[in-house]
């Protein structure tokens, strides 16, 4: 591939969340670029194919396994891939999930609480873990991802509803905050996304009629998340921060 975001090139990316899915394919789209990247995530045999898939391209990566709802086990992590690959200029905080609708009624206060920490927490405590050395150097670039589910009401349950429109926020407000110490924030809401899980557990006819409710009449795929992440962390979008940009097909959401 030829690189469309050449000041990536050399740069440390760390892609949460990184062991299959957007996050495979974010992590594979900064090492096509020259970047070299670090996968976290807990599946270990995951992350082992997505790094030997870089490697077998000719890219640098490499992975490390940590909870993203563990500031101790990020932290490790964080240390893991800085003392690898240097500090981090760019972090995909991407981990998450747990969408499926439930009704509200039979939403447990212990479901509750794993959903934002799933979704919001972990990108509330990946973030303050990598931070730090971003704001000393006065640089660097943070993409979160929300959801569709954040920017309007979904089949989705409760929780994570409000932690997708939590990180809607979080970004707006991480934005203003380190801005002026050079460093950009900016979130991603995608719709359905073609995935291995999508593929595997939404039949087809199911994927056609929701296709058809997207003026582009087809599901995002990861790449097309991906490539959205390379172009907010690459200086072509250097002027742009605190944004949350919805990879929607041109589905308008609020």
């Amino acid at each position: 591939m030829i690189a469309i975001h050449p000041d990536l090139r050399d740069k440390t990316v760390l892609v949460t969340g990184g062991s299959r899915g957007i996050g495979a394919a974010t992590a594979r789209a900064f090492a096509e670029q020259g970047a070299r990247v670090c996968v976290v995530g807990r599946d270990a045999t995951a992350l082992d194919a997505v790094v030997a898939e870089i490697t077998l391209a000719k890219g640098t990566a490499m992975y490390t396994i940590a909870d993203v709802t563990d500031a101790a086990a990020l932290a490790r992590a964080h240390k893991e891939v800085v003392d690898e690959f240097g500090p981090v200029h760019v972090l995909a905080a991407f981990a998450g999930g747990q969408g499926r609708a439930v009704p509200t009624p039979d939403l447990t206060e212990e479901r509750w609480r794993e959903v934002l920490d799933c979704n919001l927490t972990s990108a509330y405590l990946t973030i303050r873990t990598v931070l730090p050395g971003m704001l000393e150097r006065g640089s660097g670039a943070v993409v979160t991802m929300s959801s569709t589910a954040g920017r309007q009401p979904e089949e989705v349950n409760l929780a994570y509803a409000v932690a997708n429109s939590g990180l809607v926020m979080m970004t707006r407000q991480l934005a203003t905050e380190v801005g002026p110490r050079g460093v950009r924030v900016n979130c991603i809401a995608p719709s359905t996304v073609l995935t291995e899980k999508v593929r595997a557990h939404m039949p087809v006819a199911i994927q056609e009629r929701v296709a058809a409710i997207h003026p582009l009449r087809r599901l995002a795929t990861p790449e097309d998340v991906a490539h959205a992440a390379l172009f907010l962390t690459s200086d072509a979008s250097s002027y742009l921060t605190g944004l949350t940009v919805d990879v929607s097909g041109g589905r308008v959401t609020g």
